[in-house]
């Protein structure tokens, strides 16, 4: 059953990353505006994050692993549970969960550290190609969010066919202070391009078509922040899918600096298969598949 809560829609960073404690382990979230008929996963993610980070203050976060079990209406605020795994001097552990009354969203574990001086470091180096300044804007979906696609990629053009790799420069604006808020806003970033890299090299297959006539979906993520990082900079965003069949694909991701020095990276679970029978949208809307 829904929470019968009405729901206030928002439109910016602070107003996504805005939780209300409405219990010792327990937030409340409000939706960001959209046509979707579902809310966009990486919402879920970034406040997953916020509320892991207010759960362990004077942690940071390391990693965090989620399945998405089901779609969240976006008439619907999102109810977070945190459930504390373990706090050390170390690390500290969370079990997340996100839903909408009895409905699950998403389960994730988070994993909190207090970072350490160096004994060894090493880092990949980014790949090659050229910088922010060199390629033209397009807008992430908001305002506040600004992409700028390497080889001017049409990730909506089915017929537009590459390897499968796709790097994207990003960048918000109106960024909340501290640390957590920009993992948030990465996590955000990092929900949208990894279906896209896997149907790049297929003739026929692109986000044009996603939810119209092909089903697509994330149903696990992991992400890793290896160092700290400011979302308001630009970000290398280097995805990469290594395989994909059986109806499913799998991606990976880095994230640089500009100046190149590797802060995080990712990795992805995903549905790429024909429309299920019965599931196809309306002409002129999309579905939630």
């Amino acid at each position: 059953m829904m929470s019968g809560m009405s729901i206030r829609v928002i439109d910016t960073p602070a107003g996504m990353l805005t939780l209300e404690r409405i219990g010792t382990h327990q937030f409340r979230a409000e939706n960001l505006s959209g046509p979707a008929p579902v809310i966009f996963g990486g919402q879920i993610l970034a406040q997953v994050v916020v509320a892991a980070s207010q759960s362990v203050p004077g942690k940071e976060i390391k990693s965090l692993h989620t399945v998405f079990a089901r779609g969240g209406s976006p008439e619907h605020p999102l109810e977070i549970d945190v459930e504390p795994l373990q706090d050390g001097r170390s690390f500290a552990s969370l079990g997340i969960s996100a839903r909408q009354g009895d409905r699950l969203c998403t389960r994730s574990v988070a994993l909190l550290h207090d970072p350490e001086p160096d004994l060894i470091r090493h880092g990949t180096n980014p790949p090659a190609g050229p910088g922010p300044d060199q390629i033209p804007t397009r807008s992430g979906g908001h305002p506040w969010w600004e992409l700028r696609v390497v080889d001017d990629v049409d990730m909506q053009d089915p017929d537009q066919v590459g390897p499968p790799e796709l790097c994207v420069w990003s960048r918000f604006s109106q960024v909340p202070a501290g640390l957590a808020a920009s993992q948030a806003l990465l996590a955000f970033a990092s929900d949208g391009f990894l279906i896209a890299t896997a149907m790049r090299p297929h003739k026929g297959v692109g986000q044009a078509l996603a939810h119209v006539t092909i089903s697509t979906s994330v149903v696990a993520q992991t992400l890793s922040f290896h160092e700290p990082f400011d979302a308001g900079s630009w970000l290398l965003l280097a995805h990469r899918s290594p395989y994909a069949g059986r109806g499913r694909s799998y991606g990976q991701a880095d994230v640089f600096t500009e100046n190149g020095r590797l802060v995080a990276s990712y990795s992805q679970e995903n549905i790429i298969r024909h429309m299920p029978v019965g599931q196809a949208p309306t002409a002129g809307k999309r579905a939630k598949y």
